[in-house]
């Protein structure tokens, strides 16, 4: 599947009105951060936005953020509008990232991503999709003190002769630095 691929580590009040309907359709408004946290994580210079489509049509959108010491890209979010779900999209995507980080970011060496541990069905097809998308489950389940649901990191390594490592908690850092620098601007 090919879709027009645009990415931004600025913030476009255009690009982002593409994609926030998707956004919203993707993720529940807890489960989401709001636009000013969003628009301040650009201000930071610690995030991208990416949108997929076709002509005059949005389709997905995704917010990444690169986190240098761990050397992985951090999908933060990842959503394809509901009416085309199911129809390979989504993979497209994240191929389609994985591509975009080999040829902007040298010293990438993955992604990464949190999914849902609760063991429900909503939880278990989110996680066959990242599994069908190249990622691997770790066992390691974390639990953030701000938020009540536990999660696992998913991982995807680029180059299977120097994997990443496959520790949860190891993966947790670079996520966790990801969410400190976006709500309290830490490093």
């Amino acid at each position: 599947m090919e879709l027009e691929h645009r990415t931004t580590e600025q913030w476009n009040e255009a690009l982002w009105a593409e994609a926030e309907p998707i956004y919203r359709e993707g993720f529940p408004e807890h489960g989401r951060k709001p636009k000013a946290i969003v628009r301040r994580m650009f201000e930071r210079g610690i995030c991208e936005l990416h949108v997929w489509g076709e002509p005059g049509a949005a389709l997905a959108m995704a917010l990444t953020a690169f986190d240098a010491r761990a050397g992985v890209l951090v999908i933060d979010y990842l959503a394809v509008r509901e009416s085309r779900r199911g129809e390979g999209v989504g993979r497209a995507c994240v191929a389609s990232v994985r591509h975009w980080a080999l040829g902007v970011k040298p010293d990438c060496k993955g992604l990464v991503i949190e999914a849902e541990a609760e063991e429900t069905a909503d939880n278990a097809k989110r996680i066959r999709f990242w599994e069908k998308a190249g990622f691997t489950l770790t066992e390691y389940v974390h639990a953030y003190i701000w938020v009540p649901e536990t999660y696992r990191a998913m991982v995807m390594s680029f180059d299977a002769g120097h994997p990443l490592t496959d520790d949860g908690r190891e993966l947790f850092k670079a996520i966790t630095r990801y969410h400190e620098r976006a709500y309290r601007g830490r490093e």
